[in-house]
């Protein structure tokens, strides 16, 4: 029995087949046998239409996506994002690879030089970084940079900076992270872009778009909501791996089954298409062990906080007990030097009660001699 993709793509071969084609190729087999069955499982759903492919994986992207190849698809996709035409001249070396190095899980990452001599970096985050805007203003930089030093070789000293494009950062996330989240769970595209508060217009060069494919997801799903204009159709083209999905996309816009066609034929390249899955495994794998120690450095960089701020808790403790201390032993000389002076006035009210006593005495005796005497 036919899937629902199947029926659009006759090409499409069932699981039998599939397997049946990988035992009799000891080696495809070998290497099929040595996945965990989690990713065997996945293999099979793409190949066979269960599932759609991971379109904005970085093999599968720059298979059917190939700016070298097929520019007219990723000029559209770009024009779309950014609102006018673009046309790519070339893609760029990603010279930039210490601030890569410092990313987990960049599932793909493509620099691209349009005719207008303006520059974009479009990169696919399967987890969002944290500050992700900060983040972007390096990377932009280090492109804007990079652009100026390439033109002052070219130009030499007839350089001027009218000579320096826009750098476009164009950035997607499979799974968002909560600053975006936690803003709107009803807005998936964010555009950035300097300009002053008095009115005046700079050139000033440097734009950002982040795209929340996982809001997307949520919003594109809700029951009877449609596919609202050409963005989105692309969006549900790369994100979506859910055959309904495909195939009301397929209805809406039949110019994107050329593409899907192209995935499938691929997918009957048994070999090329395991060396791409399998690109794609090791790829993740790696991210995955990145990711692990990020999340381990950022839980030792948050005990190494805690640590901090227990031991300024401690000195502040301790201040305040040396202070406490001083107190008390100031507060005993006082007791010390109360208890002294009421001593002092204690003897003092003891000899003057001694000298009240023998004035009395005296009193006494005088006033027994008065007696005498009068008798």
């Amino acid at each position: 029995m036919k899937n629902k993709l199947q029926r659009y793509f006759p090409i499409i071969r069932t699981r039998k087949e599939i397997l049946n084609e990988l035992r009799d190729n000891d080696e495809l087999w070998s290497q099929f046998e040595s996945w965990e069955e989690e990713n065997q499982e996945e293999y099979l759903d793409i190949c066979t239409g269960v599932k759609g492919v991971k379109v904005l994986y970085d093999t599968f992207f720059k298979a059917v996506m190939n700016p070298d190849t097929r520019p007219e698809r990723l000029n559209d996709f770009l024009s779309t994002v950014l609102g006018r035409t673009v046309k790519i001249l070339k893609v760029l070396p990603n010279e930039s690879a210490r601030i890569a190095a410092e990313s987990s899980l960049l599932v793909m990452d493509i620099v691209v030089q349009f005719e207008d001599g303006s520059i974009a970096n479009v990169e696919v985050q399967k987890i969002g970084y944290l500050f992700p805007g900060e983040r972007s203003a390096c990377y932009s930089a280090d492109m804007l940079l990079r652009q100026y030093k390439r033109v002052r070789r070219e130009l030499g000293k007839k350089i001027h900076y009218r000579d320096i494009k826009k750098v476009y950062t164009i950035v997607l996330f499979e799974k968002s992270n909560s600053v975006f989240k936690s803003f709107s769970k009803d807005i998936y595209i964010h555009r950035f872009q300097q300009q002053s508060d008095s009115g005046i217009e700079l050139n000033l060069l440097q734009e950002y778009t982040f795209i929340c494919l996982d809001i997307f997801d949520n919003i594109i799903h809700n029951e009877g909501r449609k596919i609202d204009g050409r963005l989105e159709e692309w969006l549900v083209f790369l994100k979506e791996d859910d055959p309904d999905m495909i195939i009301k996309l397929l209805e809406q816009n039949s110019e994107f089954r050329d593409i899907y066609e192209e995935i499938y034929n691929i997918c009957r390249n048994s070999e090329r298409m395991m060396g791409m899955f399998s690109k794609e495994l090791e790829i993740l794998d790696r991210n995955t062990v990145k990711l692990m120690i990020d999340e381990l450095d950022e839980a030792l960089g948050e005990e190494r906080e805690k640590v901090k701020a227990i031991k300024q808790e401690r000195e502040t403790l301790k201040a305040e007990m040396q202070e406490a201390k001083a107190e008390k032993e100031s507060l005993e000389a006082e007791m010390q030097e109360a208890k002294a002076e009421k001593e002092s006035l204690k003897a003092e009210m003891e000899a003057e009660r001694k000298r009240a006593e023998e004035a009395e005495k005296e009193l006494i005796r005088l006033r027994a001699e008065l007696e005498k005497l009068r008798k």
